[in-house]
């Protein structure tokens, strides 16, 4: 542990009173997009509706009655079969499952941000709610970090000091003080990392000639240059197009008197005396997660040079160029976008060009109870999240059903069906086993910043996870573009043993983290055929031969089970980007039963497997 970490405790969140009436908060579902309302007593918008054991679940209330307490599994077949209990009572009418989807700190500022620039108002209990959420994860030193579990940032203490602001808390507020000393003996917010210092600056609290160039002449290039944006990951891809047209344009927010109070609050110097072209490259020691290269520190000082003598009818094509792709992006996603970084920029765009009448800034506007509820973990995270994890949780929820032969148990089948029902309703197609898109995996040329998350890459999760699903589609069809099929796995095979660690492990990207990688590894090298015996390392499918080890792992999950089939939340079990981690709240649900039922299936006259039950 370094120095300075305060770890929150297991399970996110403080625990804190709510701010509002949770019985009020109703949950609309479709097709796995969730948008919580607040309907108060007597509403004539509040129709009589059930309030079922999902809606209960989900906004935190007591839900004790609608489970039954069994007694402690004794086998791991019993243990499957209760989880699976459990959570088939979770499952939404369209047949995912909905869960927390939150834990990343930045999301919520920007759109708070885009909302006060706008002048956007944004309904009373929600705002409530924010506050309360904002308070349960400030850490004991008055500050926030990148993430709930990460230890204290200037990015994240000052983005969400600006948030409790925006929200309406004083600055004579308790917690607010508490964040205002921490952001000032960090050195204030000169040192915040760039994505800061832009929605500072959009803010009007920090000025853009404390920025390097965000360049929208970039757009202008042949789409064959190596510097191209089109060859960077999506997400980075849709984040900094808006980016560059607010930078070109110098968007800001009104100076108003929030505004002036937040210019003294934020920093330690007189606002009016800051050198801001000496700050563009400073942040502070506490946020440095990967330094600037040589290389990327001469590539800034070429554009910032270039930025203070740039043609202005080459800059207003650019900007052209750049609307014009906002726009796509808006028509195609229906002003949702992406992700919830490149929505709130693009909808800044929409209106800084088009106004607040316009009807698409109006669409916009519509869509942020889609923002901030993308995965109905409204009231554990604020998710901010806009796409979930639906799709994902449904199809890891099939493989732990299907592994603990619930497709053979009736009363399973309806739960079955409908998550069948949800993948086929948002079946897409995918070609290659990176995370977001095939195709946009730019080379590794030049300055790689932020820890080489600027272009995709093929992932040892997502590889292995394909693998396994041409392997069962391969042995239903065995016909059927066996050539492709067979060149695709052994493909899949080498990338995999290619890119195992020194010491036999895989480093995970979407999960926490070698554990999460190693899983994935090894079910690939298992998928295969390959067994401990044959080539060291393997998993429960490739019966590793310790079975003593395996014994004890079961025994703890079993251990971990509560009365009513549940597990407990612990820590985040999520992340992207390297350094950010994120909840995936149904993972506490869907491993253990695989874990179990698949030691059940591979190890059947084990003491701990239980019997085979008729189904």
């Amino acid at each position: 542990m370094t120095d300075g970490t305060c770890l929150r405790r297991r399970g996110g969140p403080y625990k804190t009173p709510p701010a509002t009436d949770l019985r009020h908060w109703r949950l609309s579902n479709e097709e796995g997009r969730q948008r919580w309302t607040y309907c108060p007593r007597g509403a004539t918008q509040d129709p009589p509706r059930e309030q079922t054991l999902l809606k209960t679940f989900c906004r935190g209330l007591a839900t004790s009655h609608y489970f039954e307490e069994l007694p402690p599994a004794q086998t791991a077949l019993e243990g499957a079969l209760k989880g699976l209990k459990f959570y088939s009572k979770l499952q939404a009418e369209d047949g995912h499952w909905p869960s927390d989807y939150g834990g990343p700190l930045f999301l919520l500022p920007g759109l708070l941000i885009a909302c006060h620039v706008t002048n956007t108002s944004l309904p009373a209990e929600h705002r409530k709610e924010m506050i309360r959420y904002l308070r349960s994860v400030q850490l004991p030193d008055g500050g926030w970090g990148l993430h709930i579990e990460d230890k204290s940032t200037v990015f994240g203490t000052a983005l969400n000091y600006v948030s409790l602001r925006l929200l309406g808390l004083g600055p004579d507020d308790p917690d607010v003080v508490r964040a205002r000393t921490n952001l000032h003996q960090k050195g204030g917010a000169l040192g915040i990392p760039s994505w800061g210092k832009f929605w500072l600056a959009v803010l009007n609290v920090y000025s853009w000639e404390g920025l390097n160039t965000l360049l929208p002449e970039l757009w202008l290039f042949p789409t064959w240059m190596p510097a191209h944006p089109s060859t960077l990951w999506c997400h980075c891809r849709q984040v900094y197009l808006p980016m560059s047209y607010c930078y070109g344009t110098r968007l800001r927010g009104p100076e108003d008197e929030l505004v002036r109070s937040l210019r003294q609050e934020l920093y330690v110097e007189d606002y009016s005396s800051i050198d801001w072209p000496a700050h563009r490259n400073h942040v502070a020691a506490c946020d440095l997660y990967t330094p600037h290269s040589w290389l990327l520190n001469l590539t800034y000082v070429i554009l910032n040079l270039y930025e203070s003598c740039h043609s202005a009818s080459v800059r207003k094509r650019a900007l052209a160029t750049v609307f014009d792709h906002v726009a796509a992006d808006d028509r195609f996603s229906k002003c949702i976008s992406i992700g919830p970084i490149s929505k709130t920029i693009n909808m800044l765009v929409r209106w800084s060009v088009e106004g607040p009448t316009s009807p698409v800034f109006q669409e916009h506007v519509s869509r942020i109870a889609d923002y901030l509820c993308g995965h109905s973990g409204l009231f554990s995270s604020w998710l901010q999240g806009t796409n979930g994890s639906q799709l994902w949780d449904t199809a890891f929820a099939i493989q732990a059903f299907l592994e603990a032969g619930a497709h053979k148990l009736p009363e399973f089948s309806a739960c079955l069906k409908g998550a069948y029902k949800f993948l086929r309703l948002t079946q897409v197609s995918r070609t290659r086993a990176s995370a977001s898109e095939p195709g946009a995996c730019g080379g590794v040329w030049g300055p790689q910043p932020q820890g080489r998350i600027m272009i995709d890459y093929s992932y040892v999760e997502c590889t292995s996870a394909v693998m396994k699903a041409l392997k069962r589609f391969q042995a239903c069809y065995p016909e059927h573009r066996a050539g492709e099929i067979r060149h695709t796995l052994d493909e899949g095979l080498r990338y995999c043993l290619r890119v195992q660690r020194a010491d036999g492990s895989w480093e995970g990207s979407w999960g926490v983290c070698f554990t999460y990688g190693t899983w994935f590894g090894l079910e690939a090298l298992a998928c295969m055929g390959h067994t401990y015996g044959a080539d060291g390392p393997s998993s429960l499918l490739g019966r590793h031969p310790n079975i003593d080890a395996v014994e004890r792992g079961v025994a703890f999950v079993l251990g971990k089970q509560q009365p009513n089939g549940d597990w407990p939340q612990e820590n985040t079990t999520g992340v992207f980007n390297k350094s950010c981690a994120i909840t995936y709240s149904n993972y506490r649900n869907i491993f253990p039963v695989w874990t179990l039922a698949r030691f059940s299936l591979l190890y059947p006259q084990h003491r701990l497997a239980g019997s085979a039950r008729t189904m």
